[in-house]
């Protein structure tokens, strides 16, 4: 089964985030594939993951750059797997009918929004009821707090 850890965003967007999430998942020996809405939102994402730091960046590509294969990090629209990624990361209430077909899952949330905090509640339940390791991850001023469940 896939472990689904859950990211409750209350103090940050995604776009804050998202970059230290994947800086662990390569730093971890891993690849990723983050799953946004749209073209259009996969390069806003894209743009913040060669900006974020001045003095470091996070490789990574999309359909537009090609080569999947050779991307640590693939941003997409699909639900898809081109790069061997073993880490799933959904933003934008994005959902995958791949689960089981990764490690882990790192489901990206919006606290502050009543509508993609009722849709996270709505992953959970499946993702429980089809008999993955949930966590969930509550986000404070100081960083992560895991919250029993």
């Amino acid at each position: 089964m896939t472990r689904v850890d859950f990211y409750h965003l209350q103090s940050s967007p995604v776009e804050k985030a998202l970059p230290q999430l994947l800086e662990r998942v390569l730093a971890s020996g891993n690849r990723a594939v983050v799953m946004a809405a749209s073209e259009d939102r996969i390069e806003v994402l894209a743009n913040v993951l060669w900006t974020f730091d001045p003095n470091s960046w996070l490789p990574h590509g999309s359909l537009k750059d090609g080569s999947a294969a050779d991307q640590p990090v693939w941003l997409t629209d699909l639900d898809e797997n081109p790069n061997g990624a073993r880490m799933l990361v959904l933003t934008d209430g994005m959902e995958t009918s791949r689960l089981g077909d990764f490690d882990r899952c790192l489901d990206l949330f919006d606290g502050n929004s009543e509508d993609a905090t009722a849709a996270a509640r709505k992953r959970w339940a499946s993702a429980k009821s089809a008999g993955h390791e949930l966590h969930y991850w509550q986000q404070t001023d100081s960083g992560w707090k895991e919250q029993g469940v």
